[in-house]
């Protein structure tokens, strides 16, 4: 953790930071977890598991931060955000494609969006290195994705042009009824 030194001149760990991932995992699992009631069993069982584990380790790092907090080793400083400043122009692509991703999807679909999503996100990442790697990664995880999450489970996510093309073959093969 970065260390900045404080009104009084001793270190303090910046932690502030580490905070936003587990505030932002434990308010995602109660969300889902209040979209799951009418689900089968199963899905109940797997997501209490998981959210569970989740909410212990998360619960584990508060109490660790609050006690280096108490002991004055750490901060709410959110400096490892903007620090070191060349990364924030790549991070702030970064979050710009992410919330492209939430508004566009509705209109391109799961494989599109995810697909060019994966693609510009590891091309900014790698800066701009191994396109054809890439170019697969991003291809292998979109229909991956579709294909576990559509296919095998029967989870409707937003159609695109190729969802739409799919679908009569999915129909016509009996995968769904």
């Amino acid at each position: 953790m970065a260390e900045l030194p404080n009104a009084e001149g001793s270190k303090k760990k910046s932690t502030g930071a580490d905070l936003i991932i587990p505030f932002a995992s434990i308010a995602f699992t109660i969300y889902y977890v209040s979209t799951i009631w009418n689900a089968p069993w199963t899905a109940k069982v797997s997501t209490f598991f998981i959210g569970g584990v989740l909410f212990i380790l998360c619960c584990v790092f508060f109490v660790m931060f609050a006690l280096q907090y108490r002991q004055g080793e750490a901060d709410f400083s959110l400096n490892k955000i903007v620090n070191p400043v060349w990364a924030l122009p790549k991070r702030l692509k970064l979050l710009a494609l992410t919330i492209g991703y939430i508004f566009v999807i509705d209109w391109t679909g799961f494989i599109l969006t995810t697909f060019t999503f994966l693609f510009l996100g590891m091309l900014l990442l790698s800066d701009g290195k191994s396109k054809k790697l890439i170019f697969s990664l991003s291809t292998t995880l979109a229909i991956g994705g579709y294909l576990l999450f559509v296919v095998a489970f029967q989870r409707r996510f937003p159609d695109g042009p190729i969802e739409k093309w799919l679908k009569p073959f999915w129909y016509s093969t009996g995968v769904w009824q």
